[in-house]
């Protein structure tokens, strides 16, 4: 993997409404001084202690926890699932391999294709490149091997081609079809889905390895808790709670105007175009959808209010909803084009489902976000046990956990994958026992290792935190996920007789 371009600079990672660090308390800061803010032409910073002199710096805050997926937690074959953990990792190896020699081989092929070449094309070097990409792409579609697992088993599996979220997976060409594996999947999520009462238990099972497209929509609203197993008491539960969510609109939203609330309003209305997909979020119709979704969550939990970082979490809910209603991407999709009914009812459900992950973990948006803080020190104390080298490498150059992972547990890796691996990763994390709060932890445990020779290669403390701060994951796929989440699951009961203050 190639080192990020070294025209980053370190991020100002905003989101906290009380910041961690704040150079004023450290005393960096005489009062009244102007804060420091980064240089257009960065110097070298080698220890933190530099860097906070130099830095103003903000925090994210936010993650996220679903206590009703534990009540139908059953057990696992741990055998089982060490042993098919190893074989997606040993695969993926594999692949890699291949790859490098596939690559190597177009390498050689290079100047004869440019031979062949009109004048005018040699000379431009993005063709030399699409060439490669071309040949790389089209050899990991051939090359992706399907690992058996039973159904009873929750454990990532590599798929050929899927569509997350609206968005084709990055190396797959063309129209997707279903391989034949995906469509008996597709049909078993149906079956499933299609009894009078959902088992809860079995859907978790199924889902863990990823969720067909086409049944997302419903599958995630009955794995949050949104919608009831029964299937009778869906169509009025939704009816109920579509008006219920329109009811605190009427009573509510004309209230961002009052000065009461007229500065969570503008920290909602400044946040929302920060977020990705920029294609979407930049629609004034999906700007106005989030708006009001925003508000109207912090108006009904004013102990902790809208905090900077929850806004990035409704796009999952919304992109996915919105999926159960065109066949487009939807990344690029004009959501006005969708009727005032059905925008509503994706607006309503969104709203809900993201009230879900919320609601149970006030603590990461109360003052100083003490959860948040907690759950950083805890990868940090885990990493020191999993990986000493990388922990240790980290320490001698002064790079604090809280400068990169807090961002991490805030929005769930949002802003460190594409979508359409968000996506994904949260097909798993609602099907595992306290999937946002607890099996996350492993996932950025083994996000981290996962760049341990990138990390070593790092000789200074500003190099290091740029790298920490824009991890090269814009190509990454489903097989990428798929392996960080076989690794986490292995770290997950490796350390399962690890100190209580993992397990929560």
């Amino acid at each position: 993997m190639s080192k990020p371009c070294k025209k980053y600079s370190i991020q100002h990672v905003y989101g906290a409404q009380h910041p961690p660090f704040d150079p004023l308390l450290h005393g960096t800061l005489k009062p009244g001084a102007k804060p420091p803010t980064t240089p257009v032409k960065l110097k070298k910073i080698s220890t933190f202690q530099e860097f906070e002199s130099n830095t103003s710096d903000a925090w994210d805050v936010g993650d996220d926890d679903d206590e009703l997926l534990a009540m139908a937690a059953e057990s696992l074959n741990t055998d089982v699932v060490m042993e098919t953990a190893n074989r997606v990792i040993q695969n993926h190896s594999k692949l890699q391999e291949q790859h490098k020699l596939q690559e190597e081989q177009v390498e050689k092929e290079q100047p004869q294709q440019l031979s062949e070449l009109p004048s005018a094309a040699c000379g431009d070097s993005r063709l030399v490149k699409s060439v490669s990409e071309s040949n790389t792409s089209s050899s990991a579609d051939g090359a992706d091997e399907v690992i058996s697992v039973p159904r009873s088993q929750s454990l990532p599996q590599a798929s050929t081609v899927t569509l997350v979220g609206g968005v084709t997976d990055h190396s797959s060409s063309g129209i997707p079809m279903l391989s034949e594996r995906e469509a008996s999947r597709l049909d078993k999520f149906k079956q499933l889905l299609a009894g009078p009462n959902t088992n809860l238990e079995e859907l978790r099972k199924l889902s863990w390895s990823g969720i067909p497209k086409a049944v997302r929509p419903i599958t995630w609203k009955l794995l949050s808790g949104y919608l009831p197993a029964n299937i009778e008491r869906r169509e009025g539960t939704l009816q109920r709670k579509r008006k219920e969510y329109f009811a605190f609109v009427e009573q509510y939203y004309d209230s961002r105007n009052e000065e009461t609330h007229q500065e969570t309003y503008r920290q909602i209305h400044i946040d929302i175009p920060r977020m990705s997909p920029e294609a979407l979020i930049l629609q004034p119709k999906a700007t106005e959808i989030f708006e009001r979704i925003l508000f109207i969550w912090a108006i009904r939990h004013p102990a902790s209010g809208y905090v900077q970082g929850i806004n990035d979490l409704v796009t999952p809910f919304f992109v996915v909803f919105t999926c159960e209603y065109t066949e487009e991407e939807v990344e690029n999709f004009d959501v006005s084009s969708l009727p005032a009914e059905v925008l509503q009812n994706i607006e309503a459900d969104s709203f809900w489902c993201m009230s879900k992950l919320l609601d149970g973990i006030q603590d990461n948006y109360t003052f100083a976000q003490p959860g948040i803080q907690k759950k950083v020190k805890m990868l940090e104390e885990l990493v020191s046990r999993i990986d000493e080298q990388v922990h240790r490498h980290l320490e001698q150059h002064e790079v604090k956990y809280l400068q990169f992972a807090f961002r991490w547990m805030n929005n769930l890796l949002m802003r460190e994958v594409p979508l359409r691996c968000t996506i994904r990763l949260w097909d798993t994390y609602q099907s595992e026992p306290e999937g946002f709060s607890h099996f996350h932890l492993y996932v950025c445990a083994a996000f981290l290792v996962r760049w341990k020779k990138e990390i070593l290669e790092e000789r200074d403390f500003q190099e290091l935190l740029i790298f920490l701060q824009n991890l090269p994951t814009v190509h990454w796929g489903d097989e990428d996920i798929s392996v960080l989440l076989a690794e986490a699951y292995r770290l997950k009961f490796a350390f399962a007789d690890a100190p209580n203050h993992y397990k929560r």
